[in-house]
This record gives structure tokens, C-alpha cells and sequence, in this order.
């Protein structure tokens, strides 16, 4: 092990930015600074949302340049982490046949009941363990038959191993991210060979898996050109769904923790040492993602902050009056929200209807409509009632996941952007009535840090000794439950009935991620 510091660059694309951020290791040692951020504006043609791919490629490499200005010490590895589900398809000469599609799309739509006619439900979840999600990649790879792109396919790269494809040159399927394709066996932690060959899927398309640690090859001689790199720079197979580098980055010092990585969506639940592939889990849709060092992230993917950031954004297009203008100022709004009346309408994050983007607010209003509680008549009270809302799903989750696991949890471990939201914290403390513990904001930059220092020999240890780091040497900050407990029962049990119907058909609560 090293006693001298290394630098590490994690790439990070997240669902509206993405950031290079550099991380300085040493053995009692651990801080993160941001060499370069940039916007990931998806785009619409033709009637397809497609993401902008090739910016954001052009975003790393700025990203690494910036990197590298310090030539005191230089970068000792770079590893990547994205979204997941989505994809890039190259013809036998690497070229990349299309903008890969956003799993926001609507192309998707159906796509599950073709399945359904081949394998039930039970069955692909038996087989899989993941939760149903309209856009999982075998969807999207049924939406997309017959199409020229997939028709002319030599590869198929997910998001970050496309990213890391073109910087090296070396294709591979990272494990962690491809088992959100529900296209992998959770126990043999391997294609789902049945699954694929009764959905006409051709896993050939798939590069060899990779595990979090594996070298992934070293940037290519005009990569290192344009950034100004020195040679050999690695890069290394991290967590590359940015959830599983996020829960490499709890800083859990026991194991009867529960997670939550809050960002555009929320994932809440617990990491087990193996899957939970029962029928009550998959009627509770429950997924089991694979993590870092065999573990499993057993996880409910709820709707998240998005549901924010899109009434902000539908406030903003009213006008730009004085009055207006605190309505998007997101303190402002979580000033006023902190002081509206708790619980007075509460919504099912994960209800679909809230998936697609614009009308935020009215889609909010009907659904307090339709179950009978009163509407948001203030931009501060439609604030609320998605916060609380929020806790009110995080609690579910995280009651159902330690049920349905038989584990017992003690804290509740929040990281990723939500922590600057002290409010949706101390709300989820009070939900679940247990303490939060908030932080790292950074995560998933700080689990993909961790792992290729280990891989560089820089740190040793497994999960619990590179949490012990992140224990020492991130800021944190605790809440206790407050209030009274019951008033979350009761705003519960406004919902319980839809929720159990949705259960009941799968629909259950959606990602997304990855972010």
C-alpha cells in the first residue's frame, strides 16, 4: 500500500450535468475537487428524445484537460460512471450508428406486453431480479427490432462503456450497470442466457463482462493529445452505475443501515450479500441490482427530485415578474415550503404519470384530486406536498425493503444532491422515524474514486475500510426524527389503496436512476 497521495479522475454523468471531479487518496486521506462541469441537455428530433452524446463526450475531454493542468502530480487513473439502461450501438468499425435514445422516450411504450406474451412477469423476475420499469434496456431492445441501427450492430456499449470505449479504444460490459438491463442472472452474477434466446436478444452485441476494479485499458495517444495527459494514463471498471459507486460511498460505520442516493430520483434500500428473488418482492417491485465486491443493491427506484426540478421549470416559463421570480428561487421556495402546513396533500411518487416531463404542477393537482385531499394552490404548497411525499415513499421503501429482507434497520444513510436539501431530510428522519445521517453530496464520484484507488494499491480493504475513510474525512451531518409519528400513518393511509392496486398490476414505483 502507497503512503504517498494519488489523483484519480471520475468521470460522473449524471441525468442534467456532467462533472470530472478529482479525487486526492492517500491512506488516511480523501478530498474531492471539481475540475470541470457541464451541461447534458438531451435533445428531441424527428419526434425521438435522444442524448447528446457526443457533447458529452466532448465535456470529458475538456474535463480531463483540466485535469491535467496540475503537473505536479498527475492523474493516476480515470474511471466512469453514468445513468443506466441506455445505450450506444457501433458498426463493426466503431462508428456510432445513432445518438443513443433517452429512456424518457415514449418508444418503449407496449414494449412490456410483448414480452409478456413470451415470459410472464414472474418468470423474467425469477430469472433477473429486476424491478419492472418501462424503459429497462431489454424494452428498449424489443422497441428497437427491425430498426437499420440495431439491424446494422456490430456493438453494443452501454452509456459508460461507450465513454470509456472511445477513450481507450477497448470495449467491455461493466457488471454492475448491465445488470439493470434485466438481462443478467443476479445469483450467477452472469448473462441470462435463457432470458435473451427467448426474447430473440443477441448477447454477442454484449463486449466481455467487466468487474468494478478490472482495468479497462489506457487512453488512446490522441486522447492523450487533446487533454494533455502524460503516458500511460488507466482507466478502471469502477461501479459504473452511478448508484452502485453511490453506495460504495455511504459512509456506513455498521451494517444495519438503509440508503438513499437522492438526486433526480431517489434509490432506497438496503446492500445484502444476495438477492431477493421471492414473489412478494417482485409484487412489491423490488430490484436487485449487483454491486460492488458481490453485493446486491436491493433497491426501489422512486421519482425523486424530478418532480421538483420540473415544477420549477414550468414556474419559470409563467414570467419573470418580481412575485414570479421567488417561485423558482429553489431556497426561497424551500423557505415557504418549510413553513406550510405538513402533510395537507400527499402524492404517490411513484405513480407513472409523473415519468414524463412538463405540466409538473397540474399533473401533481390532479392526482391530489383524484384522491380527494386538497390541491396545491401555491408553488410553496405544491413544494411541500412533493417533499413530503418523497419521505413518505422513502419510508415505505425502506420499511418494505427490511421487511421483505428480514433486516433490521438502525440509521438511514442519505448521499448525493438531496443532502443540500435539509429539509427533505429532516421530513425523512421524521417518516421513517429513525436518524439520517446526510452526506457525501458526492457519492458517486467518491465510490468511483475509492475503487480504482484500491485496484492501484493506493487504499486496501473491502466496503467497510473504504467507509471507514469516508467516515473520517467527509462532512456529515445527522437528524433525528421529530413530530409526531402517527400523522405519517395517517397520510399513508390516504394512499395505501392506490398503492396496492399499482403493486398488484406492477407498476409499482419508477426510476432513474441512475442518475
Amino acid at each position: 500500500m502507497s503512503t504517498k497521495e494519488h489523483r484519480f479522475a471520475a468521470v460522473d454523468l449524471g441525468a442534467s450535468s456532467g462533472r470530472v471531479i478529482v479525487g486526492e487518496v492517500a491512506p488516511e486521506r480523501l478530498t474531492l475537487h471539481e475540475a470541470h462541469r457541464f451541461p447534458n441537455r438531451p435533445t428531441r428530433v424527428l419526434g425521438t428524445l435522444h442524448w447528446d452524446i457526443l457533447s458529452l463526450y466532448q465535456g470529458v475531454l475538456n474535463g480531463l484537460k483540466a485535469a491535467a493542468r496540475n503537473t505536479t502530480h498527475p492523474l493516476a487513473g480515470i474511471g466512469i460512471d453514468t445513468w443506466a439502461v441506455d445505450y450506444g450501438l457501433l458498426a463493426a468499425d466503431g462508428t456510432l450508428l445513432a445518438n443513443p435514445v433517452h429512456y424518457r422516450d415514449t418508444r418503449t411504450t407496449g414494449a412490456a406486453e410483448k414480452v409478456a406474451e413470451t415470459l410472464s412477469s414472474q418468470a423474467l423476475y425469477a430469472a433477473t431480479g429486476i424491478q419492472h420499469l418501462p424503459f429497462n434496456t431489454i424494452y428498449q431492445l424489443i422497441s428497437a427490432r427491425g430498426t437499420p441501427a440495431l439491424t446494422a450492430a456490430h456493438r453494443l456499449l452501454l452509456i459508460p462503456d461507450l465513454i470509456s470505449y472511445w477513450l481507450t479504444g477497448e470495449p467491455g460490459t461493466e457488471l454492475t450497470n448491465a445488470s439493470t438491463t434485466q438481462l443478467i442472472d443476479p445469483l450467477t452474477r452472469d448473462w441470462a442466457t435463457p432470458v435473451a434466446q427467448a426474447l430473440g436478444i443477441d448477447l454477442t452485441l454484449f463486449p466481455p463482462l467487466r468487474h468494478p476494479g478490472d482495468p479497462a485499458g489506457t487512453l488512446r495517444p490522441e486522447v492523450l493529445a487533446e487533454t494533455g495527459l502524460a503516458t500511460p494514463v488507466p482507466v478502471t471498471a469502477v461501479g459504473s452505475h452511478d448508484t452502485a459507486s453511490a453506495v460504495v460511498g455511504v459512509p456506513a460505520t455498521t451494517p444495519d443501515f438503509a440508503y438513499i442516493a437522492t438526486g433526480t430520483w431517489s434509490l432506497a434500500g438496503l446492500e445484502l450479500d444476495a438477492p431477493v428473488l421471492t414473489e412478494a418482492s417482485r409484487a412489491a417491485n423490488f430490484t436487485n441490482e449487483l454491486g460492488v465486491d458481490g453485493t446486491v443493491r436491493y433497491l426501489r427506484n422512486i421519482m425523486g427530485l424530478w418532480m421538483l426540478q420540473e415544477c420549477v421549470r414550468a414556474w419559470e416559463t409563467r414570467g419573470t415578474t418580481a412575485a414570479q421570480a421567488t417561485d423558482t428561487d429553489l431556497t426561497a421556495l424551500l423557505q415557504a415550503a418549510a413553513r406550510a402546513t405538513p402533510l395537507r396533500s400527499v402524492v404517490d411518487a411513484g405513480d407513472p404519470a409523473f415519468i414524463a416531463p412538463h405540466h409538473m404542477p397540474d399533473r401533481i393537482a390532479d392526482a391530489c384530486r383524484r384522491t380527494g385531499q386538497p390541491v396545491p394552490r401555491t408553488p410553496a404548497e405544491t413544494t411541500r406536498c412533493v417533499l413530503d411525499s418523497l419521505a413518505l415513499a422513502h419510508r415505505r421503501a425502506i420499511d418494505d425493503a427490511a421487511r421483505l429482507s428480514g433486516r433490521t434497520v438502525r440509521t438511514v444513510h442519505i448521499v448525493g444532491g438531496g443532502v443540500h436539501n435539509a429539509l427533505l431530510c429532516q421530513l425523512t428522519a421524521d417518516a421513517c422515524g429513525l436518524p439520517v445521517i446526510a452526506g457525501p453530496a458526492e457519492a458517486a464520484a467518491l465510490g468511483n474514486v475509492l475503487v480504482q484507488a484500491r485496484a492501484a494499491g493506493v487504499i486496501t480493504g473491502g466496503l467497510s475500510e473504504l467507509r471507514a475513510l469516508l467516515h473520517s474525512t467527509q462532512p456529515l451531518r445527522q437528524y433525528e426524527p421529530t413530530g409526531d409519528h402517527s400523522a405519517w400513518d395517517r397520510a399513508a393511509a390516504r394512499l395505501g389503496d392506490a398503492q396496492v392496486t399499482r403493486a398488484a398490476t406492477g407498476l409499482g414505483d419508477e426510476e432513474e436512476p441512475c442518475a
